[in-house]
C-alpha cells in the first residue's frame, strides 16, 4: 500500500478522520506516572490501545520525546503501534526542512530508524528539501501550508507579486505541492482547523490532496466547520487532537477517559459530513 491508501482504508475500517496526537507531557501524566519520564512509553502505549479502533492515524510529535532524552522510547512506541495496529498508519509530527544532504539524514531518521509512515515537513528551503523523502517507496510527507498559530499570518499570508496571479504563500506551497513537487503522489499538507475558510481555499487549489488539519480540542478549532471545509471522498482529511484525548481525565482510568472522548470527537466529526 502506499501512503494514501493506507489512510483510506483506515479511514474506511475504523469509520474515522481522527488522529491522535501523541504529545507527551509527564508533568500532566495522571496517578503514578506523574513526572516520570521514564514512563512516556507505557503512557502513550496505552493511549495508543484504547483508541487504535477510532483512529485514521496516530501523530507523535518527536520534541515532546527528545525533550526527555525519550527517543529510545519512541522508537518502542513505533515498534509496537506497528506490531499491534499495522493498519493505522504513524505520522512522525517533526516538521523538518534543510538542505538535501541534511534531508536525507532527517528522512533516515524518519523512516528507517522510526519506521514512520509519514512525516511532516517545511516547504521553506525549497522542493531540494523535501526531495529525499519521496524517494522512500510508499512513505508519505505533510507540507507545512496554512498552520494553526496565529504567528502564521507573518508569512503564509503574503502576497507573491512575482507569481503569476499574486497568490498568497500557503497558496502557492499548495499549488506545488499539487503539482510539480507531487513526483509520486506522496505528499500531504497541513493546514490548521483555526482557519476553516484557509482549509477551503486549499480544498480549492489542492483537490485531491490528504490534509493533515490540527487545532480541534485544546486549540479551539471548530471541528463541524473543519470538515465542512475540508471533506472529500477520495481525498483524506486527517483531524488531529491531542491534549483533550491524552488528558481527558488526571486519574488512573486515563486510557478509558481518552477513548470516551475519541469516541465523542470522532462521532463530531463524522456526523459533520456532507450528506451528499
Amino acid at each position: 500500500m502506499t501512503f494514501i491508501e493506507k489512510l483510506l482504508d483506515a479511514q474506511r475500517r475504523n469509520g474515522s478522520m481522527l488522529c491522535v496526537g501523541l504529545d507527551p507531557e509527564p508533568a500532566r501524566f495522571p496517578g503514578a506516572l506523574q513526572g516520570d519520564a521514564s514512563r512516556i512509553y507505557d503512557f502513550c502505549a496505552r493511549i495508543a490501545d484504547a483508541t487504535a479502533d477510532l483512529a485514521i492515524a496516530f501523530k507523535p510529535q518527536i520534541a515532546y520525546f527528545a525533550a526527555h532524552r525519550a527517543e529510545d522510547q519512541l522508537e518502542r512506541l513505533m515498534e509496537h503501534l506497528r506490531r499491534n495496529v499495522p493498519q493505522v498508519p504513524v505520522i512522525l509530527d517533526a516538521k523538518r526542512g534543510d538542505i538535501g544532504s541534511t534531508a536525507e539524514q532527517y528522512a533516515r531518521e524518519a523512516f528507517d530508524r522510526y519506521g514512520a509512515d509519514a512525516v511532516t515537513l517545511s516547504p521553506f528551503m525549497g522542493f531540494d528539501s523535501v526531495q529525499p523523502y519521496l524517494r522512500y517507496e510508499g512513505k508519505g510527507a505533510f507540507l507545512l501550508c496554512r498552520t494553526s498559530n496565529p504567528g502564521g499570518d507573518d508569512l503564509q499570508s503574503q502576497r507573491l507579486a512575482s507569481v503569476p496571479g499574486e497568490p498568497l504563500l500557503y497558496e502557492h506551497v499548495a499549488r506545488l505541492a499539487q503539482g510539480p513537487w507531487n513526483l509520486n503522489g506522496q505528499l500531504g499538507l497541513v493546514v490548521g482547523a483555526t482557519y476553516p475558510a484557509e482549509i477551503e481555499r486549499v480544498r480549492q487549489v489542492a483537490p485531491r490532496m490528504p490534509l493533515l488539519i490540527p487545532g480541534v480540542g485544546a486549540q479551539g478549532g471548530d471541528a463541524v466547520a473543519t470538515v465542512k471545509a475540508g471533506w472529500r471522498e477520495d481525498a483524506p482529511i486527517v483531524v488531529s487532537s491531542s491534549r483533550a484525548i491524552l488528558y481527558a481525565s488526571g486519574g488512573e482510568d486515563f486510557a478509558e477517559a481518552a477513548r470516551r472522548e475519541a469516541v465523542r470527537t470522532r462521532a463530531v466529526l463524522q456526523d459533520a459530513r456532507p450528506s451528499n
